[in-house]
């Protein structure tokens, strides 16, 4: 069966347009109530964050799940009431507390609290990390940065290896896929309190490289179907390169998914959100590779058919083209001019 991605382009760009809205709506609404259009850990914006678990080795305590109105009211207590609070583990017997920078007598005050209020906890599953303002600052200014030459040095890539316009439309697929990723994020953050921390930076950056990938392998077949039939239609071009490679795409996607959905499953609650972010980049990325920068490139070249003449022209050679030619014409007039010897 062959996929017509160019026929139904509008379908596949309000799918895109639809899913990117939706993650823009919950980013602004994330800014309204937290400051911020994703919901950031402490390695943004500094603090302290402490994960504990109850110590289930006595009888009926890890029964029920933490009371999360008595674990507020003792931070209230503390003078900690803004404090984020997010269950995890199996049966909600473990929880993150994350709150402003704490000294190592405050540390000490809010764990007693805490273990008279609510625990006790097993002292050997507390975890507790503290990151300063100045610090997260500068992670997300280097996180940032990458991402932005990351995108630089892809874009001067691709029009160096194509030319300008393929690297356009591959950037646009880019920012499809880091703004879906972003927004479903944006919406996790909302209604489960998921926070983005370093990891996803350096998912962002991954997902961009596996994305840029597949585009090339299309804009490849683009340019060489362009090459050998000069005069064939745009879209048929894109149809037959996207046809050609699709099914490369969809086993190089899927295997990969396949073990990012392992590690969200059994790799551990640091890697579950880096795992979930990759996964959704994947598929975002390998959807815009093929529905988004195809099509797009394609409606440019039909609205400016003079690049495909130029680089056929530049590629060929006019001279050559010429010199071809030329010949068959002037053997074929000489020919025809020429006396037959019986006419003398």
């Amino acid at each position: 069966m062959k996929l017509n991605v160019i026929k139904q382009r509008s379908l596949w760009w309000s799918v895109s347009l639809a899913v990117i809205l939706s993650g823009i709506v919950a980013m602004i609404i994330s800014w309204t109530q937290i400051g911020s259009p994703l919901r950031p850990s402490i390695d943004f914006v500094g603090g302290t964050r402490l994960q504990l678990q109850l110590d289930c080795s006595q009888a009926g305590l890890c029964d029920q799940p933490i009371n999360i109105g008595e674990l507020r009211s003792v931070l209230t207590s503390q003078g900690l009431g803004n404090s984020s609070i997010q269950l995890v583990g199996d049966g909600g017997t473990a929880v993150s507390i994350r709150t402003s920078v704490l000294s190592v007598d405050e540390r000490t005050t809010l764990l007693d609290a805490l273990n008279s209020g609510v625990g006790p906890f097993d002292p050997q599953s507390t975890q507790i990390d503290t990151v300063g303002p100045t610090v997260g600052r500068q992670i997300f200014t280097s996180g940032l940065l990458a991402l932005l030459i990351s995108f630089a040095g892809i874009t001067a890539y691709l029009t160096i290896r194509f030319q300008l316009d393929y690297a356009a439309f591959a950037l646009v697929a880019l920012l499809h896929d880091v703004l879906v990723t972003m927004g479903i994020f944006a919406i996790l953050g909302l209604v489960l309190q998921v926070e983005v921390d370093s990891l996803f930076i350096v998912a962002l950056l991954t997902i961009v490289g596996f994305s840029v990938n597949d585009t090339v392998v299309i804009y490849d077949r683009v340019r060489e179907t362009i090459k050998l039939n000069p005069g064939m239609d745009i879209d048929t071009v894109v149809d037959d390169a996207v046809n050609q490679t699709l099914t490369r795409s969809i086993n190089t996607t899927l295997t990969t998914i396949l073990s990012l959905v392992a590690i969200f499953l059994f790799g551990g609650e640091t890697l579950k959100y880096f795992a979930l972010a990759l996964i959704i980049g994947f598929i975002a990325g390998a959807y815009s590779s093929i529905f988004i920068a195809s099509t797009l490139l394609a409606l440019w070249r039909e609205r400016q058919p003079q690049p495909q003449l130029e680089l056929v022209e530049e590629e060929s050679g006019a001279d050559t083209v010429e010199a071809e030619v030329s010949p068959i014409i002037e053997a074929e007039f000489t020919g025809f001019d020429e006396p037959e010897p019986n006419d003398e």
